[in-house]
């Protein structure tokens, strides 16, 4: 190998190890103690084997270069659970891989819930520590929180105590996790903004337009319900910039424009396209709602919608009713198209893009295999009771269950019961079906298909037979109420 190839390589070791430093490695002999010596710190239970720690791990890292620089830091732990810290896994009740937690003065306060990615990790954990609203003494002090994150913030403006002001207290300490706040008393702060008693949004500079206000003012009651429902109804704008750590709070119905996002490298470019989709949004302001994202981080969810690969720099533009129904604007971008689009979404006229496998040529097997496309026909309107088990492909715990699905499958062909599989990754599944893990089963019955029951039985065959002879709409010929086989009366 050349001198400069070792170089290079070298080097970027270094880089990946220096990430990696700003992550405790803890154990068994050293947690407590260390754990006790941070205000905060979030605290990641793994296994080195577990592939959703590995997809995580360098996340993780990048948050850690972030979080220990923070006013006051954030330490990011890490604990392998299969050798040094097996005792202190098991004092934590860790079950599954990777758990996280966060700790306060070394005691636990509470189960992470936030995102997975490096600044959704960042996002969540700065809102974790110090108060929940900034107090800002000085028209300085508010102009550098406006601008120090780009993102929207809350500000309180309050002349003495109000019912107002308890109020957006409470406000901030339930939405301290998504949204920024900060409020002020003193003089110089309320005359610059003109306003005593009173609660502002700033929307962040990047973002301002001429469609929309940059500052809104709450003009509702004085209570935190009145203050939470004015942030969530303004805080992103008409076409809000959707990220993949704040996507969920973008609601059905939804249009998303899908481009090359960035207001780091090229806010003029962005804010070209954005501008336009800004025209159409205020057409429909109140109906739809709009946002703009990056098609590179949301290369997955637009594969959701057939777009395997996006060409060119105009946007793809796709749309969720409030059914949840999919669609794509198949016409090249532009306002008019756009618009169109938007009215045909609003008023029922376009037909839902569905993602599906072919439907099987022979599905006359032991196992069914459902596709979206037969999904209704298989499993919704038929007249029997079915066991539906969604999997992944390259999923061991799915692979293993194989022949003990096959297995089920031959015990149930004769009776009124229908064992199918889908493949979760290439179909849509529908609702009310929730699959976050593979392989998630259901069990439908018969006339009540709306309401199918999670399968949270054992994995053997005979732990599946008992489920069905007991749950079954109607006793099964081979098998009673308990799942016990019924002699063969030919035999007799």
């Amino acid at each position: 190998m050349r001198l400069y190839q070792i170089f290079i390589l070298c080097l970027f070791y270094l880089s990946c190890n220096a990430k990696e430093e700003d992550v405790l490695e803890l154990g068994d002999s050293d947690f407590d103690s260390i754990i006790a010596e941070h205000e905060t710190a979030l605290v990641m239970f793994y296994a080195p084997w577990c592939g959703h720690c590995k997809k995580l791990k360098p996340e993780y890292a990048k948050a850690a270069e972030d979080l220990i620089r923070n006013d006051p830091p954030v330490a990011l732990v890490k604990i392998d659970c299969t050798e040094a810290g097996k005792e202190t896994c098991n004092k934590n009740s860790v079950s599954g891989y990777p758990t996280l937690k966060i700790y306060r003065n070394g005691e636990v306060s509470q189960e992470y819930s936030g995102p997975r990615d490096a600044a959704g990790i960042v996002k969540y954990m700065k809102a974790q520590v110090g108060p929940s609203s900034k107090e800002v003494k000085s028209v300085a002090e508010l102009e550098k929180f406006l601008t120090a994150e780009k993102e929207a913030s809350v500000v309180g403006f309050f002349e003495k105590e109000s019912d107002l002001k308890a109020a957006f207290l409470k406000t901030a300490d339930k939405l301290r996790e998504k949204v920024r706040f900060a409020h002020s008393t003193f003089k110089d702060v309320l005359d610059k903004q003109g306003v005593t008693d009173g609660i502002v949004l700033f929307r962040p500079s990047h973002l301002n337009n001429k469609f929309e206000e940059s500052t809104i003012k709450f003009t509702g009651k004085s209570d935190a319900d009145s203050i939470k429902t004015f942030i969530t109804k303004n805080f992103h704008g008409l076409v809000g910039h959707r990220k993949s750590d704040n996507r969920q709070e973008f609601e059905n119905p939804l249009i998303v424009a899908y481009f090359n996002v960035d207001y780091v490298k090229n806010p003029k470019g962005t804010n070209y396209w954005r501008n336009r989709i800004l025209k159409v949004a205020k057409e429909f302001d109140g109906k739809l709602n709009f946002a703009v994202s990056s098609k590179d981080d949301f290369q997955h969810e637009l594969n959701e919608y057939g777009l395997e690969f996006v060409k060119g720099d105009k946007p793809v533009v796709t749309a969720r009713d409030s059914k949840d129904q999919k669609f794509v604007l198949k016409e090249e971008f532009s306002v008019e198209s756009l618009t169109v689009f938007a009215k045909d979404v609003l008023d029922g006229k376009l037909e839902p893009y569905l993602k599906s496998e072919a439907i099987p040529d022979n599905n006359d097997v032991p196992v069914k295999v459902a596709v979206a496309k037969n999904f209704n026909e298989l499993v919704v309107d038929n007249d029997k009771d079915v066991l539906i088990e969604f999997y992944a492909p390259w999923c061991g715990h799915c692979k293993k269950l194989v022949p003990v699905y096959d297995e089920l499958g031959e015990k149930m062909k004769d009776e009124n019961v229908v064992i199918a599989k889908m493949d979760a990754t290439a179909n849509d599944v529908p609702a009310p079906y929730d699959v976050r893990g593979f392989p998630t089963i259901y069990w439908a019955p018969k006339g009540s298909k709306d309401a199918p029951v999670k399968y949270e039985g054992g994995r053997e065959v005979d732990d599946f037979v008992k489920y069905i002879a007991k749950h079954a709409s109607s006793e099964l010929k081979g098998f009673d109420r308990k799942g016990n086989a019924k002699a063969d009366k030919t035999e007799l």
